[in-house]
């Protein structure tokens, strides 16, 4: 009875240590930006600050020897018009989501439970049954959220980039000759396809102050409801298409991510119509993030020769 129980044990552990890698590895895959965002800061000679991200790991050297590195300034001097639409189309839809505080930030995830995470579930309850019931102590509670690409995608140059997340920073972190916005929303997307060769498309749209902005309205109570003890909530089905995309001019350049790991080979999309906000929604923004910064927003990169394409402008008076 005993050889029994060991063998079941062994069998239990083994196939939840097997199963707990497929999973690590599949949600590595797919993981775009660092989640745990305390791991950085955005205050200027602190030494987790934005000039000693790449010294902070091995893996974020880039983020300070890359020559990709995003934001920058699009300045009209360096801007390359293009006097048609070029090839970018939205087709998103509802999906479940949720809302998380990632420390300097607030994130709308778009996730989808699947039969793993569940089959994962059933193999923690029994792990903890057979070794954890029997021991004194805490447990460490471990979440893991199986994202799937039901919110929709972008287009671009007729690849898919399925919409993962999106988040919010103030002040803006792209500027346009040299002026700042009071705030930036990051879309964030990922190709599947491994032909692929840029599989990050990021969709940013700057705010000026206004009339309050629809969608952080839809969402504002929910995110004023996040605590430290509470990070992350549920919100039901949201639709991308409530984020709206005025105009049918955007820049286009080949950048990185905004945080570390700061990853190369991003393709922007920025909104060239301002969007409006108000100044209750961006302090709601910043106070329900619980953090000792006034802002979470990178400096301008160097552009170090890159092209950076104005799409949509039509008629002979066009103007930046």
């Amino acid at each position: 009875m005993k050889q029994q129980k060991a063998y079941m044990s062994f069998t239990v552990t083994l196939t939840f240590v097997l199963l707990f890698s497929y999973l690590a590895s599949s949600v590595e895959s797919h993981e775009v930006e660092v989640e745990d965002e305390r791991e950085f800061d955005y205050v200027q000679g602190s030494q987790k600050g934005p000039a000693h991200w790449g010294e902070i790991k091995k893996e974020w050297g880039i983020c300070k020897t890359g020559k990709l590195q995003s934001p920058i300034d699009m300045a009209n001097n360096r801007v390359k018009l293009i006097k048609e639409p070029g090839d970018f189309k939205r087709n998103y839809k509802a999906c479940n989501s949720i809302i998380k505080n990632r420390g300097h930030d607030i994130s709308v995830g778009i996730f989808a439970i699947t039969f793993i995470l569940i089959l994962a579930g059933v193999f923690l309850c029994i792990f903890y049954n057979e070794f954890m019931g029997k021991t004194k102590g805490g447990v460490i509670w471990m979440q893991l959220q199986w994202e799937e690409d039901k919110a929709g995608t972008v287009e671009i140059d007729g690849s898919q980039y399925f919409l993962q997340q999106c988040h919010w920073h103030s002040p803006s972190e792209h500027t346009i000759n040299s002026k700042g916005y009071k705030m930036e929303m990051h879309m964030v997307h990922l190709s599947t396809d491994p032909k692929v060769k840029n599989n990050i498309a990021v969709v940013g749209l700057l705010y000026e102050i206004g009339p309050p902005d629809a969608f952080l309205t839809k969402l504002l109570t929910d995110i004023k409801s996040l605590t430290d003890q509470m990070p992350e909530k549920s919100v039901g089905m949201i639709n991308p298409t409530e984020i709206k995309m005025d105009g049918k001019e955007y820049y286009r350049y080949l950048g990185s991510l905004t945080v570390p790991p700061c990853t190369e080979g991003v393709i922007w999309i920025i909104n060239k119509k301002i969007s409006t906000v108000s100044e209750d929604q961006v302090k709601a923004l910043r106070d329900a993030v619980h953090d000792y910064a006034e802002k979470n927003a990178r400096p301008i990169q160097p552009l170090n020769e890159r092209e950076i394409k104005l799409y949509g402008i039509v008629g002979p008076s066009a103007e930046l």
